[in-house]
Protein backbone atom coordinates (compact mmCIF):
# COMPACT_ATOMS: atom_id res chain seq x y z
CA UNK A 1 0.00 0.00 0.00
CA UNK A 2 1.52 3.79 -1.34
CA UNK A 3 0.81 7.19 -1.49
CA UNK A 4 -2.58 8.67 -0.01
CA UNK A 5 -4.15 5.64 0.69
CA UNK A 6 -1.69 4.43 2.87
CA UNK A 7 -1.40 7.71 4.64
CA UNK A 8 -4.97 7.80 5.65
CA UNK A 9 -5.05 4.23 6.91
CA UNK A 10 -1.67 4.93 8.67
CA UNK A 11 -3.24 7.87 11.01
CA UNK A 12 -6.82 6.63 11.15
CA UNK A 13 -5.26 3.42 13.22
CA UNK A 14 -2.39 5.28 14.80
CA UNK A 15 -5.08 8.00 15.71
CA UNK A 16 -7.59 5.13 16.58
CA UNK A 17 -5.07 3.19 19.23
CA UNK A 18 -4.14 6.28 20.60
CA UNK A 19 -7.08 7.60 21.64
CA UNK A 20 -8.53 4.13 23.17
CA UNK A 21 -5.39 4.13 25.11
CA UNK A 22 -4.88 7.43 26.21
CA UNK A 23 -8.64 7.83 27.00
CA UNK A 24 -8.11 5.36 29.57
CA UNK A 25 -4.54 7.33 30.83
CA UNK A 26 -6.22 10.52 31.19
CA UNK A 27 -8.86 8.93 33.25
CA UNK A 28 -6.46 7.08 35.96
CA UNK A 29 -4.51 10.16 35.55
CA UNK A 30 -6.77 12.81 36.55
CA UNK A 31 -9.26 10.91 38.52
CA UNK A 32 -12.67 11.85 35.37
CA UNK A 33 -14.75 8.99 34.21
CA UNK A 34 -13.33 7.08 31.01
CA UNK A 35 -16.38 9.22 28.80
CA UNK A 36 -15.15 12.28 30.16
CA UNK A 37 -11.40 11.36 29.57
CA UNK A 38 -12.24 10.05 25.94
CA UNK A 39 -13.60 13.25 24.90
CA UNK A 40 -10.08 14.86 26.23
CA UNK A 41 -8.36 11.81 24.00
CA UNK A 42 -10.30 12.99 20.88
CA UNK A 43 -9.59 16.44 21.12
CA UNK A 44 -5.65 16.14 21.91
CA UNK A 45 -5.65 13.96 18.66
CA UNK A 46 -8.03 16.15 16.46
CA UNK A 47 -4.88 19.12 18.16
CA UNK A 48 -2.19 17.09 17.66
CA UNK A 49 -3.17 16.31 13.97
CA UNK A 50 -3.65 20.05 13.33
CA UNK A 51 -0.81 21.30 14.63
CA UNK A 52 1.54 18.48 13.01
CA UNK A 53 0.31 19.87 9.88
CA UNK A 54 0.57 23.66 10.73
CA UNK A 55 4.15 22.90 12.57
CA UNK A 56 5.39 20.98 9.75
CA UNK A 57 4.29 23.51 7.54
CA UNK A 58 6.18 26.34 8.78
CA UNK A 59 9.12 24.30 9.99
CA UNK A 60 9.44 23.20 5.95
CA UNK A 61 9.24 26.76 5.16
CA UNK A 62 12.11 27.93 7.35
CA UNK A 63 14.28 25.09 6.65
CA UNK A 64 13.95 25.77 2.29
CA UNK A 65 15.50 29.26 3.43
CA UNK A 66 18.23 27.73 5.38
CA UNK A 67 22.08 27.92 3.62
CA UNK A 68 22.91 24.65 5.32
CA UNK A 69 20.87 21.75 3.83
CA UNK A 70 19.96 18.47 5.16
CA UNK A 71 18.54 17.74 8.26
CA UNK A 72 21.42 17.31 10.91
CA UNK A 73 20.93 15.63 14.70
CA UNK A 74 20.69 19.29 15.90
CA UNK A 75 18.30 20.26 13.37
CA UNK A 76 15.83 17.32 13.92
CA UNK A 77 16.33 17.81 17.92
CA UNK A 78 15.39 21.39 17.11
CA UNK A 79 11.87 20.09 15.50
CA UNK A 80 11.11 17.77 17.71
CA UNK A 81 11.50 19.87 20.50
CA UNK A 82 9.54 22.88 19.17
CA UNK A 83 6.72 20.69 17.87
CA UNK A 84 6.47 18.84 21.63
CA UNK A 85 6.23 22.70 23.49
CA UNK A 86 3.49 23.76 21.05
CA UNK A 87 1.74 20.67 21.43
CA UNK A 88 1.84 21.24 25.04
CA UNK A 89 0.86 24.62 24.99
CA UNK A 90 -2.08 23.85 23.43
CA UNK A 91 -2.98 20.72 25.22
CA UNK A 92 -1.81 21.73 29.02
CA UNK A 93 -4.77 24.63 28.57
CA UNK A 94 -7.46 22.06 27.48
CA UNK A 95 -6.64 19.38 30.55
CA UNK A 96 -6.87 22.27 33.33
CA UNK A 97 -10.51 23.58 31.56
CA UNK A 98 -11.79 20.09 30.47
CA UNK A 99 -10.60 17.42 33.57
CA UNK A 100 -11.00 20.52 35.66
CA UNK A 101 -7.27 19.64 37.43
CA UNK A 102 -4.12 22.00 38.65
CA UNK A 103 -1.39 22.95 36.47
CA UNK A 104 0.92 20.36 37.69
CA UNK A 105 -1.37 17.57 37.38
CA UNK A 106 -1.93 18.84 33.81
CA UNK A 107 1.88 18.59 33.25
CA UNK A 108 2.74 15.50 34.38
CA UNK A 109 -0.57 14.11 32.26
CA UNK A 110 0.96 15.91 29.58
CA UNK A 111 4.67 14.67 30.40
CA UNK A 112 3.28 11.21 30.82
CA UNK A 113 1.57 11.89 27.35
CA UNK A 114 4.73 12.69 25.65
CA UNK A 115 6.75 9.66 26.88
CA UNK A 116 3.89 7.24 26.08
CA UNK A 117 3.80 8.62 22.22
CA UNK A 118 7.56 8.13 22.03
CA UNK A 119 7.44 4.68 23.14
CA UNK A 120 4.19 3.98 20.85
CA UNK A 121 5.25 5.88 17.72
CA UNK A 122 8.34 3.24 17.62
CA UNK A 123 6.17 0.52 18.07
CA UNK A 124 3.47 1.67 15.81
CA UNK A 125 5.59 2.26 13.09
CA UNK A 126 7.14 -1.47 13.21
CA UNK A 127 3.96 -3.21 13.24
CA UNK A 128 2.62 -0.86 10.51
CA UNK A 129 5.63 -1.48 7.97
CA UNK A 130 5.62 -5.37 9.06
CA UNK A 131 1.84 -5.51 8.04
CA UNK A 132 1.92 -3.10 5.06
CA UNK A 133 5.32 -3.24 4.02
CA UNK A 134 7.76 0.03 3.66
CA UNK A 135 6.68 2.93 1.94
CA UNK A 136 8.60 3.48 -1.75
CA UNK A 137 10.98 5.96 -0.12
CA UNK A 138 12.52 3.06 2.60
CA UNK A 139 11.90 0.60 -0.63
Amino acid sequence: MQGLRRKIVYVTLFEAIAIAVTSNGLSAGSGSSLEHAGVAAVASSVIAVLWNLAYNTVFEHWESRQTVRGRSFKRRAVHAIGFEIGLSLCLIPLFIWWLQIGLGQALLLDIGLSLFFVVYAFLFNLAFDKLFGLPLSAQ
